[in-house]
């Protein structure tokens, strides 16, 4: 039988080496007999022992580098959304303070129409986050603040004659205290502390 060239080989022998592969395997894998194969390697000076070591420490440092960069990553991606969700409840906060959004029904809003970083639903909160009950009837009414030659008043919308609140405590209530202050005006029952 002729004697095949390993040269064109030489390559992935060396892969094999560094893996650690036996020469039994490689000869297997190559057609030739374990012997041309030892001789091929002693020529070009491959040595299983210390490659399968240096691939061993290579692979060692490569998946300490992916898995670093992995991490990095992740931090990253959870800096973004916890920055995101500083920004979405400082702005919530700001709406509340003007008055443009009831706090416990945009908490709501939130958790649902949050999603985590797969695009996929994020899962809602179990409860709310404390602080008042929630408030029926409570949703904003028009009015108009009337700065008349005949004296002051303020006009609210007729729809308040439907409110739960309005119905329970101020229906029929004339007597009123009021304090007037820079960004806003409170009124409460005379009496009521």
């Amino acid at each position: 039988m002729a004697r095949k060239s390993l040269k064109p080989q030489l390559n992935q022998i060396r892969v094999w080496v560094s893996q650690g592969r036996t020469d039994a395997w490689i000869a297997h894998q190559l057609e030739v007999p374990v012997a041309q194969l030892e001789v091929f390697k002693q020529e070009f000076e491959l040595s299983s022992t210390e490659g399968a070591v240096a691939e061993f420490d290579a692979e060692i440092d490569l998946r300490a580098a992916d898995d670093a960069q992995v991490a990095a990553a992740l931090q990253a991606e959870e800096a973004e959304r916890a920055e995101a969700d500083a920004e979405r409840e400082r702005l919530r906060a700001e709406r509340i303070a003007a008055g443009e959004e009831d706090p416990d029904e945009a908490e709501s809003d939130d958790e649902e129409s949050s999603t985590n970083g797969d695009g996929q639903p994020a899962r809602a909160r179990r409860g709310r986050r404390g602080g008042r009950g929630r408030r029926t009837g409570s949703k904003e009414l028009e009015g108009s603040f009337d700065h008349g030659e005949e004296g002051y008043g303020l006009w609210l919308d007729p729809a308040i004659a439907e409110n739960a609140i309005y119905a329970e405590h101020w229906a029929g209530k004339r007597s009123v205290t009021v304090t007037v202050e820079a960004d806003r005006i409170v009124i409460r029952r005379s009496g009521d502390d």
